[in-house]
């Protein structure tokens, strides 16, 4: 094919130098340099690895980005599912006013539960082992209104959980927390409270035995492993706290609009109280996760910006290789903007197709992820996601449409700058130096 067979529209030449920008002419002959071989002159195989390169580092910018959001998501989402969202404690929450205080809490706007409960640390020991616990007390209502619990019990039920004396001596158990003391529905664990009866010796501690009523498993393995769920009549009696409760868990409808209904919370509560919400508690935490985002989001980035640096090699080497085609173009009326459009849509679509394909990549392993973890767990016999770890019991992973669309466009991006490069000396080179030896 000739150089000018690229400009023939409908079997009439166009004149090269008329041609409108990006037209046919200069897609054509574009796509013919991408194409050709190594022996005439092409760069094939650097285009190849350009692309796989480019591909390569675009997919692993989406799955770490979309685990580390999932991670974040589903780890929040456990979390504030399991505990609340804000914490009422100090003395006003045991006054003659604290059931007309958890009244107007539950009648502010965004608040969907507001939950009085017990909670202290405790040692329980079973049949196999001994282990630290802490143990929750709640009304039976208010631990079925905690559907992360309630709707994930393994073994057992909620059948009689609260009935009784004081409750009665029905417990819930965390899924790790039994497997730990080698007990499960229908067995007995007893109990130990740091603080119990005074003696002639001093305070002793205070053991009772409970029988598992259920066991529970939220897919947090530090719940699972340390939570006891018990009657709040019991958990009163048991660590002698005669009544009273040791704080007001308050859930809201939207979590992240918390700024907006803390102020509402802050009035029904009144003088007296110490408030404080799941930011405060966590805040280590969930400023390490956002640290760690950034990061290796920078990190990522900058390896897509140096693999795409591959443009510019097979671009230079290509420039050098149709140098005399250049300049016969030139002689023809080929404008220098043609030229650097003709080689800019090279990089282009070398770069366009690689952050193409590394997408769907990206893409269909998040969206498989889960058995692709299973079968690497299988080849290797290894655990790659230790709950222990990592706190879930599986990778997440959460597509989010913007970051996947900065990242498209941070690829693109690049790979435009770096062929903007020697397209623009292509279009620089002097015709009669190009064609002096030929």
């Amino acid at each position: 094919m000739s150089l000018t067979g690229a400009a023939k529209q409908g079997g009439k030449t166009q004149a090269v130098g008329d041609a409108r920008p990006f037209g046919a002419w200069e897609r054509a002959l574009a796509g013919r340099y991408l194409r050709t071989k190594r022996k005439n002159g092409g760069v094939a195989l650097i285009s190849i690895i350009s692309f796989a390169g480019i591909g390569l580092a675009v997919a692993a910018l989406v799955i770490i980005m979309s685990v580390m959001n999932g991670f974040r998501t589903d780890l929040l989402s456990k979390m504030l599912g399991f505990n609340g969202h804000v914490y009422i404690q100090g003395p006003a929450i045991n006054g003659p006013g604290r059931d007309a205080m958890v009244s107007r809490i539950r009648a502010v706007q965004g608040v969907t539960e507001a939950v009085p409960k017990v909670e202290a640390q405790s040692f329980a020991i079973g049949p196999n082992s001994s282990s630290f616990a802490i143990v929750r007390g709640l009304t039976p209502a208010d631990v079925k209104a905690t559907r992360l619990v309630s709707d994930n019990i393994k073994a057992g039920s909620l059948k009689g959980f609260g009935e009784g004396d004081y409750g009665g001596d029905l417990i819930l158990v965390g899924s790790r927390l039994a497997e730990t003391l080698g007990v499960t529905a229908g067995d007995e664990i007893a109990l130990i409270a740091p603080s119990g009866g005074s003696t002639a010796m001093g305070v002793a501690p205070r053991r009772k035995t409970y029988t598992v009523g259920g066991v529970f498993s939220v897919g947090v393995s530090e719940y699972d492993q340390a939570f006891i769920y018990m009657p709040q009549q019991q958990a009163q009696l048991f660590f002698g706290r005669d009544g009273s409760i040791d704080e007001v868990e308050v859930k809201v409808d939207d979590p992240d609009r918390l700024d907006q209904i803390k102020p509402d919370i802050l009035r029904a509560v009144g003088p007296g109280a110490i408030v404080m919400d799941w930011r405060d508690r966590n805040h280590a935490l969930f400023n390490a996760l956002q640290v760690e985002r950034t990061a290796m989001r920078l990190i990522l980035m900058m390896v897509v910006a140096v693999v795409a640096l591959n443009i510019i090699s097979g671009l230079v080497m290509l420039v050098k290789n149709k140098a005399r085609d250049i300049a016969i173009l030139r002689t023809m009326g080929a404008s220098r903007g043609a030229i650097l459009r003709i080689f800019l849509m090279i990089g282009a679509a070398i770069g366009g197709f690689g952050t193409l394909a590394g997408l769907l990549l990206g893409v269909v392993f998040c969206i498989f992820i889960e058995p692709i973890q299973q079968g690497l767990n299988r080849l290797t016999g290894v655990n790659t996601f230790s709950s222990d770890v990592y706190f879930l019991s599986h990778i997440p992973a959460k597509i989010d449409p913007v970051e996947v669309s900065v990242i498209v466009t941070f690829s693109l991006a690049m790979s435009m700058l770096w062929a903007l490069l020697p397209a623009i000396w292509a279009s620089r080179l002097d015709p009669v130096e190009a064609l002096r030896y030929e």
